[in-house]
């Protein structure tokens, strides 16, 4: 079993670092439409305003992303990953069932608490402790958009749907990044 689908709940502490991984159920590519990039993007900055999040990397790829965040404060009860994913999910669901009915099938799950499910169980969560490993990750993230299966760029800075540019250029255009270098 790879790494990706670890049959392991990740126990999540608040104000840690993680590189988190969360894939589309079954590996589908949703995010090849910018749509869901953009949701993903807001619903990040919502939670980063709210100050239940810090984000210091990210890239969103067609069936997955990577995060490097820092969990600040519960969402209510929640976990603000369980936010996350929640919010993202449902919001998905929604426009998948108003404006691509055919592909609403690939989400279906036979569980008792949902009938679809948009992200895979058991997300991975990496506790980034060391300077080392958050550069490793974020050097990771930054160039995963370049690697030969993917081939979505020809430099880290040139992928819109990552924080590269943040770190070439210092401007967050997303208006939600933190620089890594002021926590480690």
């Amino acid at each position: 079993m790879d790494i990706f689908n670890r049959p392991r709940k990740s126990k999540m502490v608040l104000n840690k670092v993680y590189f988190w991984t969360d894939t589309v159920k079954d590996w589908h590519k949703l995010f090849k439409l910018d749509k869901y990039k953009v949701l993903i993007i807001d619903i990040l900055r919502e939670l980063v305003k709210s100050e239940h999040i810090k984000v210091y990397a990210f890239v969103i790829m067609p069936n997955h992303l990577h995060i490097v965040w820092e969990l600040l404060k519960k969402n209510g009860k929640e976990m603000p990953h369980a936010s996350f994913n929640k919010k993202t999910a449902h919001l998905i669901m929604i426009d998948l069932k108003a404006n691509h009915k055919k592909v609403v099938p690939y989400f279906k799950v036979k569980e008792t608490e949902r009938m679809h499910r948009i992200w895979q169980r058991y997300p991975l969560a990496v506790l980034m402790d060391y300077k080392w490993k958050v550069e490793q990750k974020i050097d990771y993230i930054h160039n995963n958009p370049l690697q030969d299966h993917w081939n979505l760029a020809t430099s880290p800075e040139e992928y819109k749907w990552s924080s590269a540019k943040f770190y070439e250029d210092g401007i967050d255009e997303f208006d939600f990044l933190t620089d890594y270098r002021e926590v480690f």
